[in-house]
């Protein structure tokens, strides 16, 4: 008898395919997690912390780690951004990774995810020299541009990936998962390069509203360590 679990898990967004393809080198994205959920002994888990501020692989020259995105990302008041109030995190993680370039750069790709019973979220800083505005003529016709927080963003729809594990051994499978939005926003006004990217979906397959996703990255972003420097990317 074979043994199968199903577990969804975030795609790499779409535009970072397709930037990936045109300007990496096929490269080992390094991502450390660290993952912090709690428990209380009256079987009423209280709200998920974020690990420790860690030293995180790839991060430097005041780049933004993967635990202070969580920081960011996990506030108290995210039930009430996402419309469901009477919520609270389950689970809450960071990661520290990165991609390499044909040229052997490296650029740091921290990232965070928060998950409640409704919506899973992601914010992740990418610190390479890809503007906003070249992401939306690689994405097409599906997405749409927008102006965040004075600066160029594209929003734009996509799929998580469904991955299937076999317990006898066997070969896992993927297919496709929930519908998911994305919204990347450019890292300074100029769109110098580099961004931050908060993705959203449900665990119910509902397709996410863009109007919650633009108050969270709204009220979120301007919290991120060095969003008002917007320095460009090394």
């Amino acid at each position: 008898m074979t043994d199968e679990i199903g577990a969804p898990a975030k795609a790499v967004s779409a535009w970072k395919q397709v930037a990936t393809a045109l300007i990496l080198v096929p490269a080992l994205g390094v991502g450390l997690w660290k993952v912090q959920a709690s428990s209380s002994s009256d079987g009423t888990p209280p709200p998920a912390r974020c690990s420790e501020p860690d030293q995180e692989p790839g991060n430097g020259h005041g780049q933004v780690s993967g635990t202070q995105l969580c920081a960011a990302l996990n506030r108290p008041d995210l039930p009430d951004l996402l419309g469901t109030p009477a919520e609270a995190a389950k689970a809450a993680s960071s990661s520290g990774g990165s991609l390499e370039l044909a040229s052997g750069t490296q650029f740091a790709t921290p990232s965070a995810r928060v998950e409640l019973d409704t919506y899973t979220v992601t914010l992740s800083a990418t610190y390479d020299r890809l503007p906003v505005a070249e992401t939306a003529a690689l994405l097409g016709d599906g997405a749409r541009q927008r102006t965040v927080l004075g600066r160029p963003a594209v929003l734009y729809a996509d799929r998580t990936i469904s991955i299937r594990f076999r317990f006898d051994g066997g070969d896992s499978d993927s297919s496709p998962g929930v519908p998911e939005h994305t919204l990347v926003v450019a890292r300074d006004a100029k769109d110098s390069g580099g961004s931050f990217e908060l993705a959203l979906w449900r665990a119910d397959g509902a397709v996410p509203d863009d109007d919650v996703l633009l108050r969270l990255a709204e009220t979120v972003l301007p919290t991120v360590p060095g969003w008002d420097g917007g320095t460009s990317a090394a």
